[in-house]
């Protein structure tokens, strides 16, 4: 399944919707503003909160948790000791490690667990420069989650460049 996610989603206070590949309502991404850290909310289109991404505060390294129902998911950090700066590193709270790289400044990335692609980033389906596509590729994928890891990604490399 794709979810069509437009750039404009990181402006901190908007509001913005993730659509699926047949133009519905997937996901709101609801920007908080006003707040001490970096927040954002995916919902679904009932309004309810599924997704809250948090940057990490008061880490030694840029994290960002991906939290459900305020449990951690996940962390998300860049890779240590990567020669390549477009590294990530996701860490589901139960151990399991999902890697991310690519071009994450330009939407051309994937997310795989050991050697398997679950979720391919990309913008090059698309003529409009400020929207990219989250191919989630496994069907039995938890699409919120993986489109979370895919938005939480993006704002930690734009914070970083």
């Amino acid at each position: 399944m794709k979810y069509l996610v437009r750039d404009k989603i990181f402006a901190i206070g908007d509001d913005y919707w993730i659509e699926d590949e047949h133009g519905r309502h997937a996901f709101l991404a609801d920007g908080k503003a006003m707040r001490l850290r970096d927040t954002l909310e995916l919902k679904d289109p009932e309004g309810r909160v599924l997704i809250t991404l948090r940057q990490k505060m008061f880490s030694l390294r840029d994290a960002m948790t991906i939290e459900r129902d305020d449990r951690t998911l996940a962390t998300v950090r860049r890779k240590r000791l990567s020669l390549l700066r477009n590294h990530y590193r996701v860490t589901l709270v139960e151990g399991t490690e999902l890697d991310v790289s690519g071009r994450i400044l330009d939407r051309e990335f994937t997310v795989g667990y050991e050697g398997e692609l679950l979720v391919h980033v990309s913008r090059q389906w698309f003529r409009v420069r400020d929207t990219y596509a989250v191919n989630v590729v496994r069907e039995d994928a938890d699409a919120a989650l993986m489109v979370a890891v895919a938005v939480c990604v993006i704002r930690m490399a734009e914070r970083e460049d």
